[in-house]
């Protein structure tokens, strides 16, 4: 990640409602904590346009942060969490923030399909972040028993990806 690609992450996490954005590529680990790190105060939730677009953050007007307080059915509304693996499962998880897509593009098949058998270093998936598409490698080998993210979804930092037999 170049220092331009770092500041322009700094200025939209600064400009947004987010309490901590975390990124992972490899070795290189990026977290940023805003303001609202530690408190309660709920997140605005990504825009996710297009296959070909990344998420962008609703516009916030230069200087002030929104200031509603969100209904009470927001508050209790939560994103699904991916469901608990069985201990038998192994977890391919999201290294990064971004939008999952299972094909380099609508018209390709699936990297990976459920019965694919995969190893590790095999290409599994695409997580577009800032316009950049970066191929998921399996770090296990084994049989793909579930796709947990539908195609074209927003992911967060280590959320499952994939459920994988041994």
């Amino acid at each position: 990640m170049t220092f331009k690609e770092i500041q322009e992450l700094i200025r939209l996490v600064g400009k947004s409602d987010l309490a901590e954005f975390k990124v992972k590529d490899g070795e290189f680990e990026l977290s940023i904590r805003t303001k609202y790190y530690g408190t309660n105060k709920p997140f605005m939730q990504p825009i996710v346009a297009p296959h070909t677009a990344a998420p962008v953050m609703p516009p916030v007007p230069a200087g002030s942060m929104p200031t509603a307080e969100p209904k009470p059915e927001q508050e209790t509304k939560k994103p699904e969490a991916a469901p608990k693996a069985d201990k038998k499962y192994l977890e391919i998880k999201s290294p990064i923030v971004g939008t999952f897509y299972r094909s380099q593009s609508p018209d390709k098949p699936p990297y990976v399909k459920v019965g694919d058998r995969v190893e590790a270093g095999n290409v599994v998936c695409i997580v577009e972040a800032m316009k950049l598409f970066n191929e998921i490698e399996s770090d296990i080998s084994g049989t793909i028993v579930k796709v947990v993210v539908e195609d074209a979804q927003p992911v967060e930092y280590d959320q499952v990806l994939f459920l994988v037999e041994p």
